[in-house]
């Protein structure tokens, strides 16, 4: 499982316009468990993305997908920053999913052996 947690500045009066962007470019994903774009309550600028992984190489490998691309494209010049950014390993949750877990439960199993 791999597992990244981002805060993003958009620029001013930027923000929604962003998330939106960044909520349709998530679509069909492959390999992605879970990709949550958040507003942060004290500050109208800030997004916060988190987002859940069966591994680094499904992430690395949707960078190229045509629809994360048109994002990228289209998000950039709305983005005055990107500020924290950190990589965890999921070991489970509510919202992941079943198949998720039980990928979890496997990937844990396998490590003890």
């Amino acid at each position: 499982m791999y597992g990244l947690i981002g805060k993003m500045w958009a620029k001013p009066g930027q923000r929604d316009a962003l998330m939106a962007i960044l909520v349709e470019g998530a679509s069909s994903m492959p390999g992605c468990l879970s990709y949550v774009v958040a507003q942060d309550p004290k500050d109208p600028d800030v997004i916060w993305i988190t987002e859940v992984w069966d591994s680094q190489e499904s992430h690395k490998a949707s960078l190229s997908l045509p629809s994360v691309q048109d994002a990228i494209a289209r998000g950039r010049p709305l983005i005055a920053a990107f500020d924290e950014h950190h990589e965890t390993v999921p070991v489970g949750g509510h919202g992941i999913g079943a198949a998720a877990l039980q990928f979890i439960q496997a990937d844990a199993a396998s490590r003890c052996s």
